[in-house]
């Protein structure tokens, strides 16, 4: 991205007000969405995000994610409740009505018409002159480095290209808010990872505020300000990414935020900031208490497999030890994997870092592995 566009267009956008984050720009009230007149898909949702986030809204398919995406932007009628965008209710104006820049899976680009003109079909809508949708459309394509392809169709451009002008068209008419439902999903790997930065640099230098929809989890932790995550309806986190996997509130984030390893068991003591758990297998061990209130309680432990250490010299003070027989071993370059059968659990993931002083281990091999008790979360059963 040009970085002399990007400062010279964010200026313009904080003149306008679109950085202030001392007031929430787009509210969920109490929405709840039906198809049926049955079945909830989305249940009482209260959401507020203030001008300039970018919050990803995560979750399996569906768990409604997107028919909350689709409610904002207008294609979706709540059937209950209210959303507010700057302090508007916008339940009954239109889609085209909103002023929201939009971004899908399948750039949903005219064939039959060329990049500048895509890019300034919502301007003319709009009822903008000649001489200023050129401008736009100049601008947004310099935004996102297209320029010179103002002429061609979308058949000849591939598929990154392609992305890149759908992002420009929806930031031609300059929204505030900008909605994008899957929108790297036909990428390859690579090219994916790319945009994930050039479009989160972009949102940040304008001050856009952005609400995307993903099911992928890398790409919402390295992408957003805040995640919520979707499941059955209901928000189970909403939090900044480093909050959202290293302290999960239950069992589902902490599974479907990276990699996890849980351990089956029964609450026998709690203390203040700690609890005692006795496991399936007979060992106990300290945890922290997240989703359990009395002795007796059954709960499932997370560990998160980088906090797992085989290494002696590395164990600090007051970590747990619990034995464990190494199952597989996978060399991934920058890091060790092993799979190890702890506590009765075959799935126990451990990774370590490719260190000089870092054993490889071997299937069959007995070791002592440990962590610390403020890395084991004990979390509903």
């Amino acid at each position: 991205m040009s970085d002399s566009v990007l400062q010279r267009d964010a200026g313009e956008l904080r003149g306008s007000g679109l950085t202030d984050t001392n007031t929430a720009f787009v509210e969920f009230r109490r929405v709840q969405k039906s198809y049926d007149g049955e079945i909830l898909v989305v249940k009482d949702l209260n959401l507020s995000l203030p001008k300039g986030e970018f919050l990803t809204m995560l979750g399996p398919s569906g768990s409604g994610k997107t028919t909350c995406l689709m409610m904002l932007a207008g294609f979706e009628t709540a059937t209950h409740g209210e959303i507010l965008l700057d302090g508007q209710p916008i339940n009954n104006i239109p889609p085209h009505k909103r002023g929201i820049g939009m971004v899908f899976q399948n750039y949903a680009l005219f064939p039959h018409m060329t990049v500048g003109e895509n890019l300034s079909f919502p301007l003319e809508v709009r009822k903008l002159d000649k001489a200023t949708r050129q401008a736009k459309v100049k601008r947004a394509l310099d935004m996102v480095e297209m320029g010179d392809f103002i002429n061609r169709r979308p058949a000849q451009l591939s598929g990154g290209q392609q992305q890149r002008i759908a992002l420009a068209r929806a930031l031609v008419f300059e929204p505030e808010l900008v909605l994008m439902d899957e929108p790297l999903g036909a990428l390859d790997k690579q090219l994916r990872e790319k945009m994930q930065f050039e479009i989160t640099d972009l949102a940040h230098k304008l001050g856009i505020t952005v609400v995307y929809v993903t099911h992928d989890q890398t790409e919402a932790l390295t992408m957003s300000d805040r995640v919520a995550v979707f499941n059955d309806g209901v928000i189970q986190q909403i939090a900044p990414p480093d909050v959202l996997y290293e302290s999960p509130d239950n069992s589902f984030v902490a599974q479907f935020i990276g990699e996890n390893n849980t351990l089956e068991g029964e609450v026998i003591q709690i203390d203040g900031d700690t609890c005692q758990v006795k496991l399936d297998s007979g060992d106990v061990i300290d945890a922290t208490p997240v989703n359990v209130s009395a002795v007796g309680d059954r709960t499932r432990v997370s560990i998160r497999p980088e906090r797992v250490e085989a290494n002696k010299k590395r164990l600090q003070k007051g970590a747990h030890t619990l034995k464990a027989e190494v199952l597989e071993f996978i060399y991934m370059g920058d890091v060790f994997r092993t799979r190890l059968r702890v506590a009765g659990n075959d799935e126990f993931i451990m990774k370590t870092r490719n260190a000089p002083d870092q054993d490889r281990l071997e299937p069959g091999q007995m070791i002592d592995i440990g962590w610390l008790p403020t890395d084991c979360r004990a979390l509903d059963a």
